[in-house]
């Protein structure tokens, strides 16, 4: 995927994706390592003394079966809680010893675990990811531990509607598929799982040919082959077949839930495009003017700040394997709910009725372009994004290429997928109305 294709907040227990992320490649060579086993590496050379490193797993909440979910999260807590040859604080302490840093996250289509670590200890961090991810031991006493702490971290979410929303909405837009759950699971099944449960997942899902290992620092790549041969050599291959291919047409619907709040929270959207997809530039460019990064976005500018009746308000646009989701959330008094609504969809009537003019394109452009830019001193954010581009595409996407699909979008393009995305016969709507 490219690199703005997967912007993430990580908390080290869940993924809440936000917007599509930014994480530029520009000037920069990468090394692609195919290990005999399937995995692939993403080296790149930086004379720096930090090293940053990530596993991915191209396993998520998606591809959990009814009745267990939340086990793909669950494993994520459970890498961390004793392994063949180490135990939990041995776990803990061998980065930490040597001022590293771990931590992983979950999300429907991936988990990731990831480490920062200075130059000497590369050896350490990935003898560490070999060790919990192919001989973790999920002894009950940990799991016991771990589902407690889950359970706390769903009713944590529960008590914020801005957040629990987001799961809400995605469950009724994705109804009937693999992504239509949260990614903490349903209580009762997470309580239930076992040992076998967590085995199997990993059996069936774990495929060698879809973990991609990056790496960042200041490195020979002689250094580095070596390095990942003892250490990922001997791990066996695992080849599983699997389709992502049921997510199904949207029928328009607009449901409101009540809860005991004080405001109203409600997000409007409909399906997308795809990583493959090439209209997905397109939309990501609009969905920045529209209610991206930055208060000069559309929404902002004409609902937040030009009649003050929404306290927050955003549009965001989350790219999965085999469709996209677009949405536009906003919090507002029950009294201005109305009136918020309204100058959303005439916002997009403006993008779905006529094309952009050649100077707003540009502007347009110019900051998206910029904004991409920026963020690319975040190395880790950076050797994740190239890591996820080589299991999308099997290769890295540079920051030349995203920036010349940005600029040869044009106003007739961005009108089309407008027209699309944006029709209001496509979307769905959730409200959280404050109960009476």
């Amino acid at each position: 995927m490219c690199p703005y294709d997967s912007k993430i907040e990580q908390s080290g227990k869940k993924c809440k994706i936000l917007k599509e992320a930014t994480a530029s490649l520009y000037c920069m060579e990468y090394e692609i390592i195919r290990l005999s086993n399937g995995i692939r590496v993403v080296f790149q050379y930086q004379n720096l003394p930090v090293t940053h490193v990530c596993m991915v797993i191209n396993a998520g909440s998606r591809d959990e079966s009814a009745g267990k979910y939340g086990v793909a999260h669950f494993i994520e807590h459970l890498l961390f809680k004793r392994t063949e040859r180490r135990s939990t604080q041995q776990i803990i302490n061998h980065l930490e010893s040597v001022g590293g840093d771990l931590n992983a996250y979950t999300t429907k289509e991936y988990t990731c675990v990831h480490a920062s670590i200075l130059q000497p200890y590369l050896n350490r961090a990935l003898d560490l990811f070999e060790d919990i991810f192919f001989h973790s031991t999920f002894p009950e006493i940990e799991m016991d531990k771990e589902k407690s702490v889950i359970v706390d971290e769903m009713a944590s979410y529960l008590d914020s509607p801005e957040e629990s929303i987001v799961d809400d909405f995605e469950d009724l837009i994705f109804q009937g598929s693999g992504l239509g759950h949260n990614i903490l699971g349903l209580e009762d099944q997470l309580l239930a799982l076992q040992k076998d449960d967590i085995v199997d997942f990993m059996r069936t899902n774990y495929d060698t040919n879809e973990m991609v290992i990056g790496i960042t620092g200041n490195y020979t790549l002689k250094e580095v082959e070596r390095l990942l041969h003892k250490v990922f050599g001997t791990v066996p291959s695992n080849t599983i077949e699997r389709l992502r291919n049921d997510v199904r047409p949207l029928i328009e619907q607009h449901v409101a839930v009540s809860k005991p709040i004080n405001q109203v929270h409600y997000m409007l959207g409909s399906l997308a495009y795809s990583y493959r997809d090439d209209r997905k530039t397109g939309l990501l460019l609009l969905n920045n003017m529209l209610g991206g990064m930055g208060m000069g976005s559309i929404l902002n500018l004409s609902i937040r700040e030009k009649y003050g009746i929404a306290y927050t308000i955003e549009s965001n646009y989350t790219i999965f394997s085999d469709t996209g989701l677009f949405s536009v959330y906003l919090g507002t008094d029950e009294e201005k709910v109305e009136k918020a609504k309204k100058l959303v969809f005439k916002e997009l009537a403006k993008l779905s009725d006529q094309p952009l003019s050649e100077t707003a394109v540009k502007k347009a452009k110019q900051k998206f372009i910029g904004q991409i830019a920026l963020t690319e001193e975040n190395r880790m954010s950076m050797i994740i994004s190239a890591a996820k581009n080589v299991m999308d595409y099997d290769r890295v996407i540079l920051l030349d290429e995203v920036i010349e699909k940005i600029q040869g979008l044009t106003s007739t393009e961005l009108l089309e997928i407008a027209q699309d995305v944006f029709d209001p016969k496509k979307m769905l709507s959730l409200s959280f109305v404050p109960e009476d």
